[in-house]
């Protein structure tokens, strides 16, 4: 019986994978830890000795700017990999923290190393996978000095919906947003204030409504117009890799 792993699983939904290959993915998981709301994972500056698999929670990652204002600049979902952009650098480049309860899945740098020599293909695999979140990151940083902040707020929950729905097929046009309007306007340079004035003009104008912390995207086409937005997570082209 292959290992279960929710790595493995967001991976094979781009590309399907060996058992050898899902077997070798879920040892990265062999050691969950259990991390609280607010917790912090890893600091700015600290040496680099694990990377993560997410199983269960959300993450971000953050960093504090001059001023002392915080930038979040990722937000991960069960079955990301956590920690790409410190494979790099002896020392982490940003701060993580748990944003809900979470399950970590933490593994040795080196044991990243054995898996791209054994695995070519799941080295590529990841290499593409960090090139499509720099692609999403570039989108944002160009939003953030380009557009209203209406936009941004649009593009922002159009990108958590599209994000989220990689894996899990139930959402169809709603979702569970459990992030804090301080925390949205930390990602996309907004205070909380705005995002607030933001969402409750969205509303009004009938574009989402909300429930319980829910979400639900009334008119995904005006949406995509208002944030002049890109799915970034569709429409992968990895048909060219080599079989596993």
């Amino acid at each position: 019986m292959v290992a279960t792993s929710c790595f493995a699983e967001r991976l094979s939904r781009h590309v399907p994978l060996s058992d050898a290959e899902k077997t070798a993915l879920a040892r990265l998981e062999e050691n969950p830890r259990k991390i609280k709301r607010g917790a912090m994972i890893q600091r700015v500056n600290d040496t680099v000795t694990e990377l993560f698999v997410l199983r269960e929670g959300r993450v971000m990652s953050f960093v504090i700017l001059p001023d002392g204002s915080r930038q979040i600049l990722r937000v991960y979902f069960p079955g990301d990999f956590i920690g790409s952009a410190s494979t790099i650098y002896n020392r982490s480049p940003e701060s993580l923290v748990a944003l809900s309860d979470a399950v970590v899945c933490p593994f040795d740098k080196h044991a990243l190393r054995r898996l791209l020599e054994e695995y070519p293909r799941v080295a590529a695999l990841l290499f593409l996978m960090s090139n499509a979140e720099r692609v999403s990151m570039t989108d944002r940083l160009a939003s953030l000095g380009r557009t209203s902040a209406k936009a941004r707020v649009a593009a922002f929950l159009l990108d958590m919906f599209d994000r989220l729905r990689v894996t899990d097929e139930n959402i169809t046009d709603s979702f569970d947003l459990r992030l804090t309007q301080e925390e949205i306007g930390d990602s996309i340079g907004l205070t909380s204030v705005h995002v607030n004035r933001m969402i409750r003009q969205m509303e009004q104008e009938g574009l989402i409504s909300r429930s319980n912390g829910r979400i639900t995207l009334l008119d995904l086409r005006r949406l995509e117009d208002i944030g002049h937005y890109t799915n970034r997570h569709k429409d992968i082209d990895l048909e060219w890799l080599p079989v596993g």
